[in-house]
């Protein structure tokens, strides 16, 4: 008898039989692993204290303004809506950081249509401005602070109007509506916080009371500033308010606000005309992309240097396995700030007003332009004073001539917040009026502060970043949302001037290298150098760490930490859908899920 060729007939049967069932079990079963979930990262583990939102969740740094915003969730209204409410709310609790006297970027992921849209309501140049209005007359630079509190130091506001214009596109209730509770703030009062009073201290009496614009509100009847505990009310500004909310911006882009905005402008020395303000227009942007280790980046583009300086920093380190090297340790902290100092080179060569002057965006983040920055970190030295790059050669035009590098010093304040909501649409939205107090003057009769947003133009004609008539200053503002596959995964942002850039980034790595929770992103102890030898840092760097960079590359390190950035957050559950957002310790951040049933 044949035993092996029965044998073998039966083997075949069997493993015809095996793989039949392992077809129909793969057709018919989900694969568990091709099918079992992931963790997205910055998302706490099951049990986490952490809540999740049910309607919607706001991420503020203030609490008042952040329970405005819920108020509109509660009612029904969607991100968008409680971003108004907390823009005007935040003119009340945070006049010194942002107001309707300053510019906004506003970015908006909007869920019908699948699209990251992006408002640019920066603030302009009148058109009377001078490239040299910042020089002396012996062709020195003015001083900063001299600068900063004269009228020429005053754009055209631009926060109103790019409110309202998110508003009535993206959002579901009326102008009127979002504006009740600033109004309300502002009419009866409000306490005075111990974040609040710090800035209401005798370091900015000089520029609060100047005249005229002096700031009433924050005196007393003895003439001393404010503080701590006391009842703060705003009756100018509340009959501001409710003019916009009973007329609609044009009140104030074309009406008896907009007459006085130019007459204090004029009479602290200000070129600004009424037909500036008239005049004025938001600019719907096409947002920077770029990724980092597979996360998609929608970011701000110019005028904001935020984007395309953070995208390429990210990008600079993709090469480096940061979540090896450690958390905060001597070599990540080295390689960050080498891409720091390389990225701010070419920010300071090539970013500006893209309505103004050519930008090689393409080549900025070009791969292989990218690549040739990256290489110039090296473990083991450092790039003392490293010149910008080329990355016109990266791109269609390759014309233009070498770019002239120029400075320019910007405040470290602003306010950043984000929102989202159960429909799944996503705000990043970061506003200013620049330095803290921005140019200390207050509309007379109306109750506002106005930005200093010109002295972010370079102080010495030419580069980039030129002042010139009608032209947006450089910002480093970066809202920013991330995607995994199209889905918006987190957002994220933060106050701070030049340091924006690199707050927003370094909270991306914590989540994406780290494996950290967005609250634990945003808590982390964070560093900022834009150019060799110095580095700001914040408590919790560690001080062998820094004694080793010190030794090893010459680094200096600030005498004592301070707070860095106010990165307001949140992450998505890519599987549940589930919202969880961080507040920043580093102000009165305050996040409210709100989880009513909304009354749509």
């Amino acid at each position: 008898m044949d035993f092996r060729g029965k044998f073998q007939r039966k083997t075949c049967s069997v493993w015809r039989i095996l793989l039949i069932f392992l077809l129909a079990y793969s057709l018919l079963a989900p694969s568990t692993l091709a099918e079992k979930p992931l963790q997205t990262p910055g998302v706490p583990d099951t049990g986490s204290a952490m809540a999740s939102g049910g309607v919607g969740v706001v991420s503020v740094a203030q609490p008042l303004a952040a329970k405005a915003g819920a108020e509109m969730l509660a009612k029904g209204g969607n991100a968008i809506d409680a971003a108004a409410a907390i823009q005007f709310a935040l003119n009340v609790e945070e006049p010194m950081m942002t107001g309707i006297g300053g510019g906004a970027f506003i970015m908006i992921y909007s869920a019908k249509d699948k699209k990251v849209f992006v408002i640019d309501s920066r603030e302009r140049a009148p058109y009377k401005a001078k490239p040299d209005q910042f020089l002396n007359p012996d062709g020195s630079e003015m001083d900063f602070y001299e600068a900063q509190s004269m009228g020429i130091a005053v754009g055209v506001p631009g926060t109103l109007l790019g409110t309202a214009t998110a508003l009535k596109k993206f959002g579901t209730m009326k102008l009127a509506d979002v504006m009740q509770p600033a109004i309300k703030m502002a009419r009866d009062g409000i306490i005075i916080s111990k974040d609040f009073g710090q800035w209401l201290s005798n370091d900015y009496k000089w520029k609060l009371e100047k005249t005229p614009g002096k700031a009433y509100p924050f005196f007393d009847s003895s003439g001393n500033l404010l503080k701590t505990g006391d009842l703060l009310v705003q009756k100018d500004l509340a009959n501001t308010l409710q003019m916009i909310a009973d007329n609609g911006t044009d009140i104030f882009y074309d009406g008896p606000i907009a007459d006085a905005i130019a007459d204090i402008v004029q009479a602290r020395i200000g070129p600004m005309e009424a037909s500036d303000i008239q005049t004025y227009d938001v600019k719907w942007r096409t947002p920077v992309e770029g990724q980092y280790r597979g996360w998609e980046i929608v970011s701000m583009p110019p005028p904001s240097s935020g984007g395309l300086t953070m995208i390429q920093m990210l990008m600079m380190m993709e090469r480096f396995d940061i979540g090896e090297m450690g958390h905060n340790s001597a070599d990540t902290l080295h390689v960050m700030i080498e891409a720091m100092h390389l990225a701010y080179a070419d920010r300071g060569a090539y970013m500006g007003d893209a309505d103004f002057v050519p930008i090689p965006i393409e080549g900025l983040l070009n791969p292989d332009y990218v690549a040739s920055r990256s290489a110039l970190i090296e473990m083991d030295t450092t790039n003392e004073s490293p010149p910008p790059g080329n990355p016109w050669l990266y791109e269609r035009i390759t014309s233009i001539s070498a770019p002239k590098v120029a400075s320019a010093r910007e405040g470290r304040h602003t306010t950043h917040f984000v929102t989202s909501d159960k429909w799944g649409n996503v705000v990043a939205w970061t506003t200013t009026i620049e330095d803290v107090w921005g140019s200390g003057i207050m509309v007379p009769g109306y109750g506002f502060m106005l930005n200093n947003e010109m002295t972010d133009f370079n102080f010495t004609p030419g580069g980039a970043n030129e002042l010139q008539p009608m032209k947006r200053p450089r910002s480093s503002m970066t809202p920013t949302i991330l995607f995994k596959n199209g889905k918006p995964w987190m957002a994220t942002g933060s106050p701070g001037g030049p340091t924006i850039i690199t707050t927003a980034m370094q909270v991306i790595m914590n989540v994406i290298d780290h494996d950290m929770t967005i609250q634990e992103a945003v808590d982390a102890p964070r560093i900022f150098s834009g150019w060799y030898p110095w580095v700001s840092w914040e408590e919790g760097i560690n001080e062998d760490v820094r004694e080793e960079l010190t030794t090893q590359f010459a680094y200096l390190f600030d005498d004592v930490p301070g707070p860095i950035g106010s990165a307001q957050s949140l992450v998505i559950d890519l599987q549940t859908g589930k919202i969880f957002a961080a507040a920043d310790p580093r102000r009165d951040g305050t996040v409210i899920y709100v989880k009513g049933r909304a009354q749509k």
